[in-house]
């Protein structure tokens, strides 16, 4: 039986097609292409004079993020990536004075090869082993002294689809050191409850984008700031940056800065994202598609993955899953440890369910336009591809 939610991805054919790729990149409803059509047409009518519309768009999708970090009155800078994002907080880090930072050794490739590039200019990274998540969060802040600049740390790890506990611990832990705490939470926004303020995090730089839950596409990523964010000068920002004080008094000696989100600006960019990314954030609204909605939906779904797989007796040495941890402690993927994982995905793909492989795990993501039918199709087609 067809989802009914289907009938609104028509274009991508998510009733015909097994994407398990859900946490990696979702579907776009059929009403992105309006705002892919729209941003062209501003275009054409208005030329340069577009930017008043473009702008506007990029303000609905801050919106957007904010509802999923419910933070109503965040400071947003947007970016085309997280990594333009993350390098902007890096500029304002004081290496001279605090030449240290501290991360986990399960950080997606975004954070792990800039860090490693820095430690290799003479950076002191500190890579905490993740295992066991449990105390995650305490062995991180037992890391932090005052040689220490910053603290990056997901929310949900991108392998696992362990959610980290005790952010909070460590958010308190790193104020009263006076550490920069960056907090990516782009595998847990829309999938997993992100109540910034509850989670301790109003200090907190948040990194996160739309291109996998969210179904923005790609060109939405977000950095929220904390309020002394207006204190700081990144080092790496476009002329953007300066738009709040283009028309103050120049000083040849120093920098200006625009107030607020502009702050962390870039420059020049391809609006047309944003217009797909407005067209997605209002659909989101019209459907009903909540964080608490789509927390359900993922739950139930990652859920009969997980019985599914256990259905099929598979030998634990060949693919395995974690037993032992509570469904509501994990995101919004069923991650499994294998032999061999990266032939299992393309024997998978050769059968038309797509999913993906990260090291040693094989990764099933799930969205809310699939049914339950194409679920159990797809953990089947891995009990016909991995058997002994």
């Amino acid at each position: 039986m067809t989802n009914p939610l289907a009938n609104h991805y028509s274009r991508f054919q998510v009733a015909e097609r097994l994407l398990l790729t859900g946490h990696s990149h979702q579907a776009w409803p059929d009403v992105a292409a309006e705002g892919l059509t729209e941003a062209f047409d501003d275009a054409a009518r208005d030329v340069d004079v577009k930017w008043d519309a473009a702008f506007a768009k990029a303000d609905q999708v801050r919106a957007g993020f904010r509802t999923f970090l419910h933070d109503p009155r965040g400071e947003l800078a947007l970016g085309a990536s997280t990594h333009d994002l993350v390098i902007r907080v890096l500029s304002c880090l004081d290496f001279r004075k605090r030449p240290k930072i501290v991360t986990t050794d399960g950080e997606f490739h975004t954070l792990r090869r800039q860090l490693a590039r820095l430690g290799e200019e003479g950076i002191e990274v500190v890579r905490v082993p993740v295992a066991p998540v449990e105390t995650l969060a305490e062995r991180i802040a037992g890391q932090i002294d005052d040689r220490t600049g910053a603290v990056f740390v997901s929310h949900v790890l991108f392998e696992t689809s362990r959610i980290v506990p005790g952010l909070n611990f460590l958010a308190a832990a790193c104020l009263s050191r006076e550490v920069e705490l960056t907090v990516d939470a782009y595998h847990a926004l829309g999938v997993v409850p992100f109540v910034l303020h509850d989670l301790g995090l109003t200090n907190a730089w948040v990194l996160g984008g739309g291109y996998k839950y969210l179904q923005l596409g790609e060109g939405n990523c977000f950095l929220r700031m904390p309020a002394h964010a207006q204190e700081r000068r990144p080092v790496v920002t476009g002329w953007y940056a300066e738009f709040g004080a283009l028309a103050d008094e120049r000083r040849p000696d120093q920098v200006a800065y625009a107030h607020g989100a502009d702050r962390f600006a870039g420059a020049t960019y391809d609006p047309t994202s944003h217009y797909r990314g407005a067209k997605v954030v209002q659909f989101f609204a019209a459907e009903g598609l909540t964080p608490e909605f789509l927390r359900e939906v993922s739950l139930r779904q990652v859920g009969l993955l997980a019985e599914c797989f256990d259905d099929l007796g598979l030998p634990d040495d060949i693919v395995t899953r974690d037993r032992e941890t509570p469904r509501t402690e994990f995101g919004g993927f069923l991650s499994l440890r294998c032999k061999d994982a990266g032939a299992l995905q393309a024997a998978l793909s050769e059968r038309g369910v797509r999913t993906d492989s990260r090291g040693e795990y094989l990764r099933f993501g799930p969205a809310p336009y699939l049914s339950d039918d194409q679920l159990r199709a797809a953990i089947t087609a891995l009990g016909e591809v991995a058997k002994p």
